[in-house]
């Protein structure tokens, strides 16, 4: 089974009002790839690949620089935004079973004026790029997060309406820009992967790729298909939250992204924008059937960091 392709134009960024029958067909479409496979490319989204290309180019510029540069922007340098900031490679282990991740990463969990970023001097309109990519991001994910609650039967604004604070200090969605440097297969270790089989921790996540292949999708089955780069799409998946959410109505699937070919000296690169209910919000089974017992989205999150890291810092 192939990842599905939804056409999201008729509730894309910019438009208000969404025909009936355009969004029973949508809303038919998603909901028959969240609960069979859980990831489901949207196209006509509204975000343009001119936008996604400037978040990717200005990204790798970042990931180039020398790591000296870098480490000022560590993750966890900011107590009061412990994971805003750059991560090296094979600092996290999305498996916790295998070594650590051949892959950079850098976190941007709120666009309020008191972050620390790369200077202009350092990297040129980065923080702007990147903190309006964010805004964008957002939109659009409210946007779906309505869909989802009609494909449900539920009120339109049943999951926005616990996902308030996204962008400040009492939300934990964060964009992330990752970039896969080239692999010396001599040094890799034994199980190591560019980014472990691991499922998402929040409520959704939009991933925006390079066209360099390698993430694959664990289907119901238990078998690993490929999530290739399709032009113009965003690839959006189900997260673990919002699975118990919907007492497993909605997949979160697992998924990874290999070593490539032995010969391939290229990079790989991409955006995720990782969706999480407010801190505060209570997550329990929508269809009141107390599949899952009540969790707060910030404790849960907790728990995935410190099987990531070692510890939340």
């Amino acid at each position: 089974m192939k990842i599905p392709v939804v056409d999201f134009g008729a509730y894309r960024l910019g438009r208000e009002e969404v025909p009936n029958d355009k969004l029973r067909t949508m809303i038919k479409e998603m909901n028959k790839a969240f609960t069979e496979i859980g990831f489901v490319y949207l196209e006509n989204t509204g975000i343009e690949p001119e936008e996604v290309k400037s978040v990717l180019d200005i990204s790798k510029k970042l990931f180039l620089l020398p790591e000296d540069i870098k480490k000022q922007f560590t993750r966890s340098s900011q107590p009061s935004v412990p994971n805003h900031g750059w991560v090296s490679v094979e600092t996290e282990r999305l498996n916790p079973l295998c070594p650590g991740d051949l892959k950079e990463a850098f976190n941007i969990v709120s666009i309020q004026p008191d972050i620390m970023w790369p200077s202009e001097e350092v990297l040129a309109g980065f923080r702007r790029i990147m903190e309006s990519f964010f805004t964008r991001c957002e939109q659009l994910s409210l946007r779906i997060l309505r869909v989802m609650a009609l494909i449900l039967g539920l009120d339109s604004d049943y999951f926005v309406n616990a996902h308030k604070w996204m962008n400040g200090d009492k939300n934990a969605t964060t964009l992330r820009t990752l970039y896969y440097p080239p692999v010396d297969m001599s040094s890799v270790k034994e199980g190591q992967i560019r980014c472990g089989e691991h499922s998402d921790y929040g409520s959704i996540t939009l991933v925006f790729q390079s066209s360099e292949g390698g993430l694959q999708v664990m289907n119901r089955s238990g078998e690993y298909i490929s999530a290739p780069h399709i032009p113009g799409t965003v690839l959006i998946n189900i997260a673990d939250l919002m699975q118990r959410w919907t007492s497993n109505l909605f997949v979160s699937a697992k998924h990874r992204v290999l070593l490539p070919p032995a010969d391939d000296k290229n990079t790989r690169q991409s955006v995720a924008f990782f969706v999480h209910p407010d801190d505060d919000a209570i997550i329990s089974c929508c269809d009141n059937s107390n599949k899952y017992p009540p969790i707060k989205a910030l404790d849960y999150l907790n728990e995935c960091f410190y099987a990531s890291y070692g510890k939340r810092d």
